[in-house]
């Protein structure tokens, strides 16, 4: 398998409920990896090993596998990364798309294009990952694949080319007719899917499939000259490896998205999947050289997708195994790594011993003696590997483009039953923490408690249970909390002296500075120096900066932290003896508490984002209930059978909201609901959540 060409890094992503891991599952199936079918809501998935996957039904974590497929006489070597579909575990999709070269994006063929749909796609579109779309669920009563590939044209942006055409839809969804070979297949439903048969096409069907290949082959001539006057002279002189080399090439420039259909469950359209993505989708050495910095001269540095070269690496996940202990996942993206051996952590500027490499199939592992450039592995035996840090060798040093990941938006306390537990907790936490960069826990400096945070209910639901399972502790927890962040709305000018005498040495500094809210697009402390003549020494500076930017952690209202700021400093003086950094890093502590009164300060909270699906009966009293929660109405949209409200709510509003929704709609609701920005609180909101802060 040394030739890169072969090889396919790619995810597969989409809404919650569009059917991920059922396709998974299949592609294990098809390809010989698995010889019997797992299925979610058996609790029987290979991919959703955790117990929690499978009493609920949904992915939690993302799980790696490694398959084989061969099309066109080659052997393609397929790393493929199952994704979770709900907004709660968005950094498994996050961490994923960052090293992979491609994705299948799976849609449902009745509920289209979805909320969380938008998020994954935006994720690729932000590290440039080309996708195939595969409609799924054809079989399902209310299908419309002309309808979701208008969806994804409108509502992504994208521009989506169908390769297939269904034959029937619903529960009479049958076989597709391929518009690059002009083919009709029907699949045998006794031989789960294995087997299809090619048929005639279908009359009702001719006009529809011409006026489609006529699109894809006009879509396709057009990037190509020769094609062009091939297709004038005569369309039907196109060959389909010309039509593919065609597709593929537009595919990686992220000019269209190949469109494929089938239902996972009825186990139809998975084989033309595979071949798809060997069709389709980019191999490494498809993708641009990766690029980094050397961090011992700051300069932009490449590497090449070669074996022979320096090699580089990303961490992209830690995760515990009760078995082998802490497992970091890593993409190679130059050189090669034998079992056994050193690596440089770029990052921390430490050697790391790799004990052992793996290959991953879900929660097992298959030993490697060596891995190289384009693939996909785990290790074992390292001390302090973080997510997002780059991994290289010693001599050619590189630090790679780590990964964003969103801020909690939600918070409880938590407590062990008895103090003797204290320490397994807080060891379990530091765990979970690793795992999960969305994850956070501190101790609260006032009550004394630990608070933990996190994405959503059901991402702190989940940590609870694992704490209770995985790590045998049985911990209390308090109600939810919103993590609400605090803002400067006006511009003042400070004068900060700090004077210190304590016999002998003292400390002194003296800082006039201007301090507002941060510019557009700005995020985290915007820091400009305009002493003028060395009023302040060069030196001092950085420990100013450094104290408003730990101020910036506890805002002045009730201590929640500040995202964005602007300081500006104009001018100062400075003591020979009593002077240092200290002093000025203290100053600008203090400093920052007193301006920031004075600059309006006010509370932000997260607003999130909700789709509710639901019989029209129960319209009004749905968008009544979301008026009464400070909701704010965007758009009712008809789907099939039920009617989507989209709006945006506080999330303080939120709080066991699926369990009122069922209340309200005798449980024939539901609803999905992600973070979309933080806004402004109203002034009498404000001071309840003071007032109920200081009781």
């Amino acid at each position: 398998m040394s030739d890169l060409r072969y090889t396919r890094n790619i995810g597969i992503m989409a809404h919650i409920d569009a059917g991920k891991t059922t396709t998974t599952e299949r592609i294990l199936f098809y390809t010989g990896k698995n010889y019997k079918l797992g299925e979610t809501h058996e609790g029987s998935a290979t991919m959703d090993w955790m117990v929690q996957e499978q009493e609920r039904g949904i992915t939690i974590t993302s799980a790696a596998t490694t398959v084989y497929w061969d099309w066109k006489d080659n052997h393609y070597k397929y790393n493929i990364i199952d994704t979770p579909g709900h907004v709660d575990f968005t950094v498994e999709v996050e961490r994923s798309l960052r090293v992979l070269d491609g994705a299948i994006a799976i849609f449902c063929a009745v509920g289209g294009v979805e909320p969380q749909s938008e998020t994954v796609w935006r994720q690729a579109d932000k590290y440039e990952v080309p996708r195939i779309a595969f409609i799924n669920k054809m079989d399902r009563a209310g299908a419309d694949f002309f309808g979701v590939v208008s969806q994804i044209k409108e509502r992504l942006g994208a521009n989506p080319i169908p390769l297939e055409i269904p034959i029937g839809q619903e529960d009479l969804f049958k076989g597709v007719v391929n518009l690059i070979t002009g083919k009709a297949l029907i699949w045998d439903e006794s031989s789960n899917g294995t087997k299809f048969y090619e048929v005639p096409m279908p009359d009702d069907l001719k006009e529809t499939v011409a006026e489609y290949r006529q699109r894809l082959i006009e879509g396709v001539a057009e990037e190509n000259e020769e094609l062009m006057m091939k297709f004038f002279d005569d369309p039907n002189s196109i060959t389909a490896d010309e039509v593919i080399a065609e597709i593929r090439k537009a595919t990686l420039s992220r000019k269209i998205v190949p469109v494929m259909c089938g239902s996972a469950f009825k186990n139809k359209g998975i084989q033309s999947l595979l071949d798809g993505v060997a069709a389709f989708l980019p191999s490494p050495i498809d993708k641009p050289e990766v690029k980094g910095i050397n961090p011992r001269n700051d300069k932009e540095e490449t590497r090449k997708v070669d074996a022979k070269a320096p090699f580089a690496a990303l961490a992209f996940k830690i995760a515990t195994d009760p078995y082998v202990g802490r497992l970091c996942f890593f993409r190679v993206y130059s050189g090669s790594l034998e079992s056994g051996s050193y690596v440089y952590n770029a990052n921390t500027g430490k050697k790391e011993r790799i004990s052992r490499i793996m290959q991953m199939h879900s929660n097992k592992q298959n030993p490697l003696d060596r891995i190289e450039a384009g693939d996909i592995g785990a290790a074992v035996g390292f001390k302090d590997i973080k997510t997002g840090n780059t991994l290289c060798d010693e001599q050619h040093p590189i630090v790679l483009e780590s990964m964003k990941f969103p801020e909690p938006v939600i918070s409880i306390a938590v407590e062990p039953h008895t103090q003797a537990d204290m320490d397994k907790m807080t060891n379990a936490l530091m765990k979970l923490v690793e795992e999960d960069p969305t994850f956070r826990v501190k101790t609260d400096e006032v009550s004394g408690q630990t608070v933990i945070s996190g994405m959503g209910e059901l991402h702190l639901d989940i940590i609870m249970d694992r704490l209770r399972r995985e790590f045998g502790v049985d911990v209390n927890q308090g109600r939810p909390e919103v993590a609400y962040k605090e803002a400067l709305t006006t511009t003042v000018q400070h004068h900060e002296i700090y004077k210190k005498q304590t016999g002998g040495k003292g400390k002194f500094a003296d800082v006039l500075f201007e301090i507002g809210p941060a510019d557009d697009g700005v995020v985290g402390l915007q820091f400009i120096n305009e002493v003028k003549g060395g009023n302040i020494p060069k030196e001092y500076i950085p420990a100013i900066e450094k104290g408003f930017k730990e101020a910036m952690q506890n805002g002045v209202l009730a201590g929640y932290p500040i995202d964005a700021m602007k300081v500006r400093i104009i001018d100062g003086s400075f003591h020979p003896v009593d002077s240092d950094q200290l002093s000025f890093e203290l100053c600008a502590k203090i400093g920052f508490k007193a301006a920031c009164r004075k600059a309006n300060p006010v509370l932000l909270e997260p607003i999130m984002k909700l789709e509710v699906l639901t019989p029209d009966a129960y319209v009004g009293d749905v968008t009544g209930d979301l008026n009464r929660r400070r909701g704010m109405l965007e758009n009712i949209s008809a789907k099939v059978g039920v009617q989507a409200i989209h709006a945006k709510v506080p999330l303080e509003q939120m709080f066991g909201y699926v369990t009122s929704l069922r209340t309200i709609t005798s449980g024939r609701a539901n609803s999905t609901m992600e973070f979309s920005h933080y806004a402004e609180v109203s002034r009498e909101q404000q001071e309840a959540i003071l007032k109920n802060q200081n009781n």
